[in-house]
């Protein structure tokens, strides 16, 4: 399989994984009158193809123990369920961010959910298995919760705009966050375990959390099509009949989601996980700046809103340096 040979490369892939993350967002941004129930499949299905893709390409390159099929055959089954579970979690993490981006924007729904996620993430990650600076983890931890905080500030101070401030929108940006920082322990035992045969590889592993993923949309996507957070019941009648280019959008949004797992995933084969997380986690960063300067979602905020984002960014940051710092 590929794997990167120097840091140039490894950091080529890192940087890709945080524009692919920060800027999948804005398919769904792009599509025109399609549900984001509805929109949700086309992305599912791109990112379990990009990762097949990928796999068969990048993670087949040779025919040592390592290439894809190879490590499939001898890989230890509890390993594999444990990807597609993480995927599962995800999934659903994902389906209420992609809501939380239909009720309040990119520019706070990102940094709001992704920002839970890193703290909740840091803290199970070291429950689990205690590594790096305790005081350095607590403080990222902080400092991620302060740029939260300050997100949910900013979001508040538009409704002066006359622009709706809901707390269900809020709150499903939170649950998001949580469930967001839930599922990478099981990626990351899926790739290390290896009791019963050969731990996943990053593109095997990448795989099956997103076949998990897909399949998971049968349950939570169709739960939330009949009970929908935002607007009236869909059917799929409606994914039949939207144009080709909403398809091709939603399909495009999850390659770029697809890309960005796999890049930061064998990336972190060279660099260590720590440096390779930290910069996978500056997306919401990137996000956070297209919803500002592309959409324009802060159009007319006042002085007090613009001051909060960005305090939300300088403590994000901060979080990102701390997190990585502690573990390097």
């Amino acid at each position: 399989m590929f794997t990167p040979h120097s840091l140039g490369i490894a950091l080529l892939m890192m940087i890709g994984s945080a524009l692919f993350w920060g800027s999948w967002a804005n398919t769904y941004k792009g599509v025109k009158n399609y549900r984001f129930e509805l929109f949700y499949w086309d992305y599912a299905i791109g990112i379990f193809l990009i990762s097949l893709v990928l796999a068969l390409t990048m993670g087949s390159t040779g025919n040592d123990a390592s290439s894809f099929l190879n490590n499939i055959r001898s890989a230890d089954t509890q390993d594999i369920a444990m990807a597609i579970i993480g995927g599962a979690i995800f999934n659903l993490a994902n389906l209420l961010l992609v809501a939380g981006i239909d009720m309040v924007g990119i520019a706070i729904a990102f940094p709001l959910a992704i920002g839970i996620a890193l703290a909740v993430g840091v803290v199970l990650s070291y429950a689990l298995q205690p590594r790096g600076d305790a005081v350095l983890l607590t403080a990222g931890v902080v400092c991620a919760l302060l740029a939260v905080f300050l997100d949910g500030k900013a979001y508040g101070s538009l409704a002066s705009t006359g622009k709706s401030a809901s707390k269900k929108s809020i709150i499903v940006c939170i649950v998001s966050g949580v469930l967001m920082g839930l599922w990478a322990p099981f990626m990351a035992r899926a790739m290390t375990h290896a009791q019963n045969g050969d731990a996943l590889s990053p593109y095997s592993a990448a795989v099956f959390l997103t076949l998990g993923a897909l399949l998971s949309c049968f349950i939570w996507n169709v739960y939330f099509m009949k009970k929908p957070l935002v607007g009236e019941p869909v059917d799929f009648s409606g994914f039949f009949k939207t144009s080709f280019s909403n398809h091709l959008l939603g399909l495009f949004g999850g390659v770029l989601w697809g890309t960005a797992l796999v890049f930061n995933l064998v990336a972190a084969n060279f660099t260590g996980v720590a440096i390779s997380y930290a910069i996978g986690q500056s997306a919401p960063m990137i996000a956070a700046l297209w919803g500002i300067f592309i959409w324009k979602e802060f159009a007319g905020a006042s002085s007090k809103a613009k001051m909060y984002l960005v305090g939300m960014f300088a403590f994000y940051c901060l979080a990102i340096a701390l997190v990585a710092k502690a573990n390097g």
